[in-house]
């Protein structure tokens, strides 16, 4: 797979099939058209070991204990299309995890702000004011 900058074998993937649902009528209980594909992060030969960290940091919700990355797809109704499907999602997150983040830059709060703030503060305290400040005559 090529594209985004990222390059991997086809051997480094390992897919699997199996009964999924989603679309495809009669056809779901009958071909494995679900599709997992396991993608083993630590180990590839792709990817700089400084890469492999910030692929599995970013990505450790999706990687088991050993480092693999799983993508399952069900979307389509063929195995081809599911498979396609996976492929292409990992390669979305592959990116997503390489793309350098920018660093936020701390600014202070602008002073018409900070005075806009308190006024309404102060006007919203007037009104409860006025609320509780009950004269009854009779």
């Amino acid at each position: 797979m090529t594209d985004r900058g990222i390059s991997i074998s086809e051997d480094e993937l390992v897919f699997k099939f199996s009964r999924g649902g989603g679309p495809g009528g009669q056809n779901v209980n009958k071909v494995n058209t679900r599709v997992t594909v396991l993608f083993d992060a630590a180990n590839s030969r792709s990817f700089s070991d400084e890469q492999k960290k910030l692929i599995l940091k970013a990505l450790a919700n999706r990687a088991d204990k050993n480092s693999v990355i799983r993508v399952v797809s069900q979307r389509h109704r063929t195995q081809k299309a599911n498979r396609n499907a996976a492929v292409e999602r990992l390669e979305e997150l592959l990116t997503g995890a390489l793309k350098k983040k920018k660093v936020r830059k701390k600014t202070k709060v602008p002073q018409a702000a900070r005075r806009k703030r308190l006024e309404i503060k102060k006007r919203r305290g007037l009104l409860k004011k006025q609320r509780a400040e009950k004269s009854f005559e009779f």
